[in-house]
Formats: C-alpha cells, sequence, structure tokens
C-alpha cells in the first residue's frame, strides 16, 4: 500500500463527499480492507471480518484506523460512491501505464497491442433482478479492452447479456497505429474498416467461408512457421462494399499445438 498515491485517493473521496460525518471507519480504510480480501482470496464479509479481527492490534499498522466488523463493511460500502473506486482506478492504470511503456513486447514492435474479450457471468436472478437475461436466468457481460504490455485493463464496459461483442467496437477509443487483436465474434468488416480508416490496425481469424481474390504474395521466412502472406481483397458485393481496402491474409503453423 505504500506504493498508492494516497494524495489522489483523498481527492477522489473529497470529490463525492463520501467522509462527511464519518468518525470511525472511512472510505481509505474499506479500501484497505477490500484490497486485504483482494489479495488474500477472502469470500464473504465473515471472512474478511474474522481475519482482520484476529490481528486487530496489527490494525492500526495496516492503516486501518477501525474496527472491521460486517455491518460497520457493508454499511461503509453502501454509502461510499462506487466512482471514488472507479476514478482511483484510472489513476493507477495511467500510471502503471507509464511504467510499462518501455517493456520490451514483440521483437521490432513498439506500438501498443491491445486485446479485445467479452466474458458473461452468470448471477442469480432473484437477488439480482436487474441483470435480467432469460425468464429464469441472470446475467451480465464484460467487455475488456486489454494492454497486453503490462496485461493492464484500459477499459471495462459492463453489459447486459444481450449486448453482443463487435458492437462495443464503437465504444472503446481508437489509438493511431495501435493494434487490436481479437477473436471471430468481433468480425464485422464495416467497424473494422473504421480502424483501418483511423490508421489503427487489427488482427483476428478469418472465417472458413470467407471469399477473396489474390491480389499479391509477400517474402515469408517458412522458419518462422509462416505457411503464407497475401494481400487479398473481398469478393462478396456487400463484405467488398464494407470493406473496400486490401486485407492482409496470412497462415501460420504453430509446431507445439
Amino acid at each position: 500500500m505504500e506504493f498508492l498515491p494516497l494524495a489522489v485517493f483523498r481527492q477522489c473521496v473529497d470529490r463525492y463527499n463520501c467522509n462527511y460525518k464519518v468518525k470511525e471507519f472511512t472510505c481509505l480504510d474499506l479500501y484497505y480492507s477490500m484490497a486485504f480480501a483482494q489479495i488474500t482470496y477472502r469470500e464473504s464479509l465473515r471472512d474478511i471480518e474474522a481475519c482482520l479481527r484476529a490481528q486487530h492490534r496489527k490494525l492500526y499498522h495496516m492503516g486501518i484506523s477501525g474496527p472491521a466488523f460486517r455491518n460497520t463493511l457493508a454499511n461503509t460500502n453502501k454509502v461510499s460512491h462506487w466512482r471514488i473506486y472507479a476514478d482511483f482506478a484510472l489513476s493507477l492504470i495511467s500510471t502503471a501505464r507509464r511504467l510499462y511503456s518501455k517493456e520490451a513486447f514483440f521483437d521490432g514492435l513498439n506500438e501498443t497491442v491491445y486485446a479485445l474479450e467479452a466474458t458473461t457471468i452468470d448471477l442469480c436472478l432473484p437477488l439480482f433482478p436487474w441483470a435480467h437475461f432469460r425468464k429464469t436466468k441472470g446475467a451480465i457481460k464484460f467487455h475488456t479492452h486489454l494492454d497486453l504490455r503490462g496485461n493492464i485493463p484500459y477499459l471495462i464496459h459492463i453489459s447486459d447479456r444481450k449486448l453482443h461483442g463487435v458492437n462495443t467496437l464503437n465504444i472503446i477509443p481508437i489509438e493511431v497505429g495501435a493494434f487490436y487483436i481479437m477473436d471471430r465474434g468481433y468480425l464485422d468488416h464495416t467497424k473494422l474498416y473504421c480502424l483501418t480508416q483511423a490508421a489503427a490496425f487489427f488482427v483476428t481469424r478469418a472465417k472458413s467461408n470467407l471469399k477473396y481474390r489474390h491480389v499479391c504474395s509477400h517474402p515469408l521466412d517458412r522458419s518462422t512457421g509462416l505457411i503464407c502472406d497475401q494481400s487479398v481483397l473481398l469478393t462478396v458485393p456487400k463484405s467488398a462494399m464494407d470493406y473496400p481496402d486490401k486485407l492482409h491474409r496470412v497462415k501460420y503453423c504453430d509446431s507445439d499445438t
């Protein structure tokens, strides 16, 4: 915790005035308790309380000023504004990205590389009625935009289960010169062409029924696992209209798999 910019955290708290009339268990105490729970894999408020109270004489030295009871944790979490921790997380992400900016990532590649992925989290519908998915099932979806240099989440968008991952391409900020790696679920030629027009690059797997016309081949080193490296044009009228530019088609064999 010594590495955390506590001045920034206090600014976030003051921004939403969440320590108003609080005497014992502050937002910082809650943050320390939740950080402890995350790092030590606690599973419930009772679990957090039992572990912290077992070492209650050391809490002050950890920076926790008040008693960590279940009701105290629950009530502080209820009244604390979630944007405190969101704003603080964005500050930490910005710091972490600067620390990793000079780290080597692939030979000869200095640009930023992002991975896009969507993960579904099932929820109990009676407990989370706002996360309605089906008649008897609840779920939300996490759309993650991950900076692979340091594995730092650059953007996380939470939506209902029905939002398809490809539609998040309209949400993510496009960085000039960056590479975006995604699976076939994000294959939308119109949206991918927007990446190209913004001077960014994308890498994805082609569908088995992709129709294209070979334009030219590029030199390659087969010892690296490359089988072919081509420039192609899409031939299906709708696809060709959505993505009129040339595509780079690469076949690669991984000897281990």
